[in-house]
């Protein structure tokens, strides 16, 4: 029997709890093991009008029969949907603390997130929070985690995320280029498993810089470290770039690759939530287990409510499986 999935339900204000317990309703109980507030999720489940028998869980114990299994981390204070309260951050990074370790020993196979509110996190603790991808990374002494997201036909990786736009040029580095164009390829190799992955590299400038014309950062940095890893991985995968990002992604090009490297958050990811948004998934890589998460945002106006689209979060599910199983396969087969 396969490990159960290590979910946090995220800001217990938003959506995150909605979708869990939709997802919880749907799938055969034992399947996830659900790290928050148990008193939350009971009394969002008599919001949403459902009823889900929960049973208290640790790391170690077997997985109830016929509920749904809460590992407790209570929170500082019950909130109404829309409501979110800083003083529960805290417990909140305590669930995904305990969530990741519960992976990293053993006891779940992949860790799946709901979504959290940086502000509201920043607001309500001393820890400083740009995003899940930064903060799991920092707690597994990864460091260099990647940012992808999956959605339709594609799988688009970043190689800066959560920066103001002017500072975007100085930290699109030689160094941090060939580390994101790395650690992509060798997910793609063992957790998604193709076995020989071509990727399409964008620049940072219009028309990749053009020729220099545009900007210099295509001939200075992303070329010359892009023909350095050509030469690194000739025996792994196919890097192709730099390219114009107004036309890496359409359908021809996209057709002809397994991902696409982008600069920056949006160059990336506009393109993936135009063509995949609601379905699309968040996977970190880098990271010594696998963790995937939705593409959208905390939606404090629809949570309660009933009408929160689950479609991401059990892509997400769908996937951290799939990842993890290809991982562990991987992992025999190198003996």
């Amino acid at each position: 029997m396969s490990l159960p999935l290590a979910v946090t339900p995220g800001e217990p204000a938003g959506i995150g709890p909605d979708l869990v317990l939709t997802a919880a309703d749907d799938l055969p109980c034992g399947r996830l093991v659900v790290f928050g507030d148990p008193d939350q999720l009971e009394r969002r489940t008599r919001e949403l009008g459902r009823r889900i028998p929960m049973r208290e869980w640790q790391p170690g114990q077997a997985l109830p029969d016929a509920a749904l299994p809460i590992c407790p981390v209570p929170h500082a204070e019950l909130v109404a949907p829309g409501r979110p309260e800083p003083a529960n951050a805290p417990s909140l990074l305590r669930a995904l603390d305990r969530a990741s370790n519960a992976v990293r020993q053993g006891h779940c196979g992949a860790l799946v997130t709901g979504p959290l509110n940086k502000e509201i996190i920043t607001r309500g603790s001393a820890t400083p929070f740009t995003g899940h991808t930064e903060y799991l990374a920092q707690r597994a002494g990864a460091t260099s985690p990647v940012m992808m997201l999956v959605g339709g036909d594609l799988r688009v990786a970043l190689v800066t995320t959560h920066l103001p736009l002017r500072e975007v040029p100085d930290a699109v580095t030689a160094e941090r280029v060939e580390r994101c164009v790395g650690i992509t390829v060798a997910a793609l190799r063992r957790d998604f498993a193709i076995d020989r992955p071509r990727l399409l590299v964008t620049g940072l400038n219009p028309h990749a810089g053009e020729g220099g014309q545009l900007g210099q950062e295509e001939t200075r940095v992303i070329a010359p470290a892009l023909e350095r890893l050509r030469h690194e991985l000739a025996e792994t995968a196919t890097v192709v770039g730099p390219l114009a990002a107004d036309t890496a992604f359409t359908p021809a090009q996209t057709a002809s690759c397994h991902a696409i490297v982008a600069m920056y958050h949006d160059q990336g990811l506009t393109p993936l939530k135009q063509r995949a948004f609601g379905t699309a998934v968040n996977v970190t890589l880098g990271l010594p287990f696998v963790r995937t998460s939705v593409d959208h945002g905390t939606a404090f106006d629809l949570a309660g409510t009933g009408y929160a689209d689950p479609g991401s979060f059990r892509q997400a599910l769908v996937l951290a499986r799939e990842l993890a199983t290809n991982r562990t396969r991987a992992w025999a087969e190198s003996g």
